[in-house]
C-alpha cells in the first residue's frame, strides 16, 4: 500500500497545527517552565515516560493510538507572537519578560521520541513513549500529548471490541459524529475506529482527511417530509443503460406494489403514501445507492412493502438497489422477516440478487448488545455505532500519565501513598517475548544499556515490584517496543496512511492469543520490570 499523499500529509498536519496549538495546555505547565528557566535548569536532559495503568474496558490489552498526530504536533511546535502576547495576560506580573523571548525561540529540534509502533497491542504500565530533550520543553509538551494519545487508544480499543464482538462476517459503520463530545471528539472517533476495525464512517471530514470510506443514505426525517406521490419530481427514470426513453417510475412501482401486496398478503390500504413518495423521490436521484431507512410507520405493514415495489422497479430497470436500515424495534427478528420477503420476491419474480439485498441495522447498540446478536438468528449484514462506541460509555478516559524518569542522566522515581501511583525510574529498554506460535507472553522492561535478549536463550529476570522471586524465560521470538520516531526535531520512520495503520492493528490483533482477547474476565498479561542476568 503506497505511503499517504503529500496532499493528504499537509491535510491532516494542517489540521493538527489548528487543533492542538502550544497553548492547548495546563497552566502549569508554564509555571514550571518559568521557574526552570529562572533557575537556569531548562536546558537540562530529562526523560519523560508515558503510560497508562490499567487495561480499558476490563479488557486485556489496548492499542496504541495517535503517534502520528503526536509527531506531527512536535514537528509544527512553535509560538506565536499572539500567544505570547496572551500568555503575558495570564502569567503572574513578576514573570521576566525576557522567558517570553526564550519562549518565541522554542521548537522541538533538540526533543527525541521513542515508542511502539502506532496500531500495537500495549497493555498497563508498559510505557508507550519515552520522551526526551531539553527539561523545560519536554514539561511543556505533557498535555497535549496525553490528550492525543488518551482518547485516540481509548477509542480504537473500544471500536476493537466492537469489532470481536461482531465477528468477522458484519461490517460496521460508525455513526457516532452528532453524540461525540465536540467537533474534534466526533473526527478523532471517526478515525480511529476505522483504525480500531470498523469499515466505515458517516463522517464526510473524516473522509477527507483520512481517507476512511464514507456510508450514508437518508434519515427518517427524509421520510416524513412526504406525504402525497404528486411531491415527487421527476416521476421519470431512464434504464441504467439509457437505451429506453424515461420510464414513469411511479406507475411502474404502483403495478410492483400491486404484486408485493398480493404475495405476501398485505393490505394496501396501510401503506403509506408519503413513505413510497420518499422512496421514489430518492431512488429517482440516486438509482443505483438506494437504501432507505423503512421503519418511518411501520415496518411490516408499509416501509418493507414500499421498498420492494420500488427495488423491484428498480431491478426492471437493469438498476441495483443495495438494502434497506432498520433503526427501532427488536432488529433481530425483523431482519428475519426481511430477508424472508427478499426470499419470497426474489423467487416469485426471478430476481436472484434480491434475496442478498443488504440489511443494515442500528438502534443505540452497546458492545453488549453487539455480542447477543451473535446469539440471536438475525439477517444483519451491517450494524452502524454511534453514542456507545463515540463517548466510550463503559470507560471514559484511559488514564494515560507522563512521569519523569531522568534528570542528567540520574534515575527520577515517584513515591506515592498509593502503591500503584510509584515509577520505576531510569531509561529503559523494552522487549516483547513471544511463544513457539508467534503469541506475545510477556513484556520485558529492563535498563537501556543492559544486553538484549536473544530468542532461543534463557534469560533471568528479577522482577523489582510484587513478586521478586527470580524468573528463567526462553522465548522463541524477540521484539523491541521501542523505535526511534522523532529525532531531533525530525520524523525518523515511514509516516502511514490511516489504512496502513489499520492493517498493522488487525495484524496485532491476531496475534495476540485468544486467552487475553476475550471481552469478559480476559487473563492478565505479564510484565516483569527487572534486572537481566545471564
Amino acid at each position: 500500500m503506497a505511503p499517504p499523499s503529500s496532499q493528504a500529509c499537509a491535510a491532516v498536519e494542517r489540521s493538527i497545527r489548528e487543533r492542538v496549538p502550544p497553548l492547548l495546555t495546563d497552566l502549569y505547565q508554564f509555571t514550571m517552565a518559568y521557574a526552570y528557566w529562572r533557575a537556569g535548569r531548562h536546558n537540562e536532559p530529562a526523560v519523560f515516560e508515558l503510560f497508562f495503568r490499567d487495561n480499558p474496558f476490563g479488557g486485556g490489552f489496548s492499542l496504541f493510538s495517535g503517534l502520528l498526530d503526536c509527531l506531527l504536533f512536535l514537528r509544527s511546535f512553535r509560538f506565536s507572537d499572539e500567544d505570547l502576547e496572551y500568555l503575558r495576560s495570564v502569567l503572574p506580573p513578576a514573570t521576566d519578560p525576557a522567558f517570553f523571548v526564550f519562549l518565541r525561540e522554542l521548537d522541538c529540534s533538540n526533543v527525541t521520541v521513542r515508542s511502539a509502533p502506532e496500531g500495537t497491542v500495549v497493555f498497563a504500565r508498559v510505557p508507550l513513549m519515552e520522551v526526551s530533550g531539553p527539561l523545560a520543553v519536554v514539561q511543556l509538551l505533557e498535555t497535549s500529548l496525553l490528550c492525543l494519545v488518551n482518547y485516540a487508544s481509548l477509542v480504537c480499543s473500544n471500536a476493537a471490541r466492537f469489532r470481536m464482538a461482531a465477528g468477522s462476517r458484519r461490517k460496521l459503520l460508525e455513526m457516532g459524529l452528532r453524540r461525540a463530545q465536540g467537533p474534534d471528539g466526533g473526527l478523532t472517533a471517526s478515525r480511529y475506529a476505522y483504525i480500531g476495525g470498523f469499515d466505515l464512517t458517516s463522517n464526510v471530514q473524516a473522509g477527507f482527511l483520512f481517507g476512511v470510506p464514507v456510508a450514508g443514505t437518508m434519515a427518517h426525517s427524509y421520510v416524513t417530509s412526504f406525504s402525497s406521490l404528486e411531491e415527487v419530481w421527476p416521476h421519470t427514470l431512464m434504464t441504467a443503460n439509457g437505451d429506453h426513453e424515461s420510464i414513469d417510475l411511479i406507475s411502474l412501482t404502483k403495478g410492483w406494489l400491486r404484486l408485493v401486496c398480493e404475495l405476501l398478503g398485505a393490505e394496501p390500504g396501510k401503506i403509506r403514501e408519503g413513505e413510497l413518495a420518499a422512496f421514489l423521490s430518492y431512488a429517482v436521484a440516486y438509482p443505483h445507492n438506494f437504501l432507505p431507512v423503512i421503519d418511518s410507520y411501520s415496518v411490516s405493514c408499509s416501509g418493507l412493502l414500499n421498498f420492494c415495489a420500488v427495488a423491484l422497479s428498480l431491478f426492471e430497470l437493469d438498476y441495483r438497489p443495495l438494502g434497506v436500515r432498520l433503526d427501532s424495534g427488536d432488529l433481530c427478528r425483523q431482519s428475519v422477516e426481511v430477508r424472508r420477503v427478499f426470499r419470497l420476491c426474489s423467487e416469485r419474480f426471478s430476481i436472484p440478487a434480491f434475496h442478498s439485498l443488504t440489511i443494515v441495522g442500528t438502534n443505540n447498540i452497546s458492545e453488549h448488545g453487539m455480542a447477543e446478536l451473535n446469539l440471536k438468528e438475525n439477517e444483519i449484514d451491517v450494524v452502524g455505532v454511534g453514542t456507545h462506541l463515540v463517548t466510550c460509555t463503559r470507560q471514559p478516559s484511559l488514564g494515560c500519565v507522563y512521569k519523569l524518569v531522568e534528570v542528567r542522566g540520574s534515575p527520577r522515581m515517584k513515591f506515592s501513598e498509593d502503591p500503584e501511583k510509584s515509577t520505576v525510574p531510569g531509561r529503559k529498554a523494552i522487549y516483547r517475548m513471544l511463544d513457539t506460535e508467534g503469541h506475545p507472553f510477556l513484556d520485558l522492561l529492563c535498563l537501556r544499556e543492559e544486553p538484549a535478549p536473544t530468542a532461543g536463550e534463557a534469560v533471568k529476570c528479577h522482577p523489582v515490584v510484587g513478586d521478586q522471586t527470580c524468573q528463567s524465560i526462553t522465548p522463541s521470538q524477540v521484539t523491541c517496543l521501542r523505535l526511534d520516531v522523532y529525532i531531533k526535531g525530525q520524523i525518523s520512520q515511514p509516516m502511514c496512511s490511516t489504512a496502513e495503520t489499520r492493517e498493522k492493528v488487525q495484524h496485532s490483533i491476531q496475534n495476540l492469543h485468544p486467552r487475553y482477547k476475550r471481552l469478559e474476565e480476559p487473563d492478565t498479561y505479564t510484565y516483569i520490570t527487572c534486572w537481566l542476568s545471564q
